[in-house]
């Protein structure tokens, strides 16, 4: 029997996060802000507490610096009930880490990449892919080791049996170099935004996007917001299903990372890619009734809790 259902590979880094700042920042002066809180960060790591939150057995694959930052992220993902043992730690680079400068509903970040960008698949202990069904990445624009052997790593994958779910994130660099061609064709489900998809595939629609890469893909979902989630199958009618809508949204950071928790986690217990949907549009909603990609997130009974009483369902996990 495999150690874990899920082992997530991504990024990993702090975010430190202003509110009610007095007004934006400028070269060579110095502004307050009033709150800060400092909190785990990355997409993948949201992706990874929440999956576990869901049931599901999960560790993670990811580089942090033997520092102040490297604790809080390791007792962090502990916390919510990640296995930590296969994190790498480095002694030459720091953890990453993310200022984030809120503005109402706006805001700007600036990313110190650090140690996640240095992580290569020869980093990686490959006695991984005999502990677990699933592997997760995300992210990979952030991370030039892991972009530059993704195709070792899902090959990799393949090769034992081991299925394989990919979440490229938004291309700080605006780039969008990834050889779909080649990658899709070893990945079991590929989980791309709308924007990203018609960036990564040079499209000016979601048809387009859709067309270029149909010949290559086993399962795609398309997260659309609050247009709900598009389902690609080869061979199959496509399937559009609207979002279940918070009508008092708290925030929508991570919600994609919870749709994917979401989905994955049904995906690989078996569900259908139709009932892996449904459980992925829920948990994409109900991430937004809470502050933070997992504060919705707090336990299994909390989640069908307001799945019932704030979206009149009755989440299958």
């Amino acid at each position: 029997m495999n150690k874990f259902d899920v082992i997530a590979i991504g990024e990993l880094n702090v975010d430190v996060i202003l509110n009610s700042i007095d007004g934006e920042p400028e070269v060579g002066k110095e502004k307050f802000a009033k709150e800060m809180n400092l909190t785990l960060g990355s997409s993948t790591a949201i992706f990874a507490a929440n999956i576990a939150c869901l049931g599901s057995r999960t560790g993670f694959v990811g580089m942090i610096g033997r520092d102040t930052f490297g604790h809080l992220i390791e007792s962090n993902l502990s916390g919510k009930g990640v296995d930590t043992s296969m994190l790498i730690k480095s002694d030459k680079y720091s953890s990453g880490a993310t200022i984030c400068l809120n503005y109402n509903e706006d805001r700007a970040n600036v990313t110190y990449q650090g140690a996640m960008d240095f992580m290569t698949f020869d980093d990686m202990d490959k006695t991984l892919f005999s502990k677990t069904k699933h592997i997760h990445l995300s992210s990979i624009f952030m991370q030039s080791g892991i972009k530059k052997d993704l195709s070792d790593i899902l090959k990799t994958a393949r090769d034992n049996n081991v299925t394989t779910s990919l979440d490229t994130q938004w291309d700080p660099n605006e780039k969008w170099d990834m050889d779909y061609e080649s990658i899709l064709p070893y990945v079991d489900v590929f989980l791309p935004n709308e924007t990203e998809l018609k960036f990564i595939t040079q499209a000016t629609t979601l048809e387009e996007a859709v067309g270029k890469i149909a010949p290559y893909i086993h399962i795609c979902v398309v997260k659309r917001g609050r247009k709900g989630s598009l389902l690609l199958q080869r061979n199959r009618e496509p399937i559009h299903l609207d979002a279940f809508l918070n009508n008092d949204v708290i925030d929508a950071i991570g919600a994609g990372d919870s749709f994917n928790a979401g989905f994955i986690h049904a995906f690989v217990k078996g569900e259908t890619a139709g009932n892996a949907q449904i459980v992925g549009n829920l948990t994409g909603a109900i991430n937004t009734t809470a502050a933070g990609g997992t504060g919705a997130f707090t336990s299994k009974e909390a989640v069908k809790a307001i799945a019932r009483t704030r979206f009149n369902q009755t989440l299958k996990i």
